[in-house]
């Protein structure tokens, strides 16, 4: 029987290019969602989303989505957070004021530095493509939706914020931005996030969906 993976719907995101590229991953069978029933059912689920924090969280909140998604994550089965996804995963933001999140991954969403560390004024948002790197507490990516992915691999990032896990362990992959390094992807068991767009990361982004697929 074909895998059923949910893409989260809450009224903010990019639902339709994520759900093109986990189709062209391999995906047979992806639904578009807001139903909590249908998330708890899923064999996996991907929670995108593009915007602010504030917004992301309330379009659950209002759709009552936070206690099925925060369930489903106990349940020991894949779920992706992509990018505005990846930051709601964190206990809090502190984009534009203080904002509670899922809680799922112990940390916060904080400002991506707007200087070098030599002081030098830099741009923010960060956008554009940026080399992965191993996060320092890990000695590889084996196991994960980034295995096989080599070291200084590009990804194409957006974003203001970024996720600061509580435990360094808990970082999957970093990237550099002004001599600052930001945390591209993390893993709590079987929940992963991304802050960079797989869906528009070309080949690359493509085969860690396939990967998030298989587990």
């Amino acid at each position: 029987m074909a895998k059923r993976i949910i893409v989260v719907d809450y009224g903010v995101g990019n639902l339709y290019s994520v759900q093109r590229a986990l189709e062209v991953s391999g995906a047979e069978e992806i639904v578009l969602s807001s139903d909590p029933q249908v998330i708890a059912e899923a064999d996996s689920v991907v929670l995108p989303g593009v915007g602010a924090f504030a917004d992301g969280m309330r379009g659950l909140r209002d759709r009552a989505l936070v206690e099925p998604i925060k369930a489903y994550a106990q349940s020991g089965r894949p779920l992706l957070g992509i990018c505005l996804g990846m930051q709601m995963l964190a206990t809090a933001s502190e984009e534009f004021g203080e904002h509670q999140g899922l809680g799922i991954v112990p940390g916060r969403v904080k400002p991506v530095p707007r200087t070098t560390v030599q002081g030098t004024r830099q741009k923010t948002p960060h956008i554009g493509w940026a080399s992965l790197l191993l996060a320092q507490s890990r000695s590889d990516w084996n196991g994960s939706i980034l295995d096989h992915t080599p070291q200084g691999t590009a990804v194409y990032l957006v974003h203001s914020y970024s996720v600061v896990p509580d435990d360094l362990s808990h970082r999957l992959a970093d990237c550099d931005y002004g001599g600052h390094r930001l945390c591209a992807a993390l893993r709590v068991g079987n929940v992963f996030g991304t802050q960079f767009h797989p869906e528009k990361s070309g080949r690359a982004g493509l085969e860690m969906l396939s990967r998030f697929l298989a587990l």
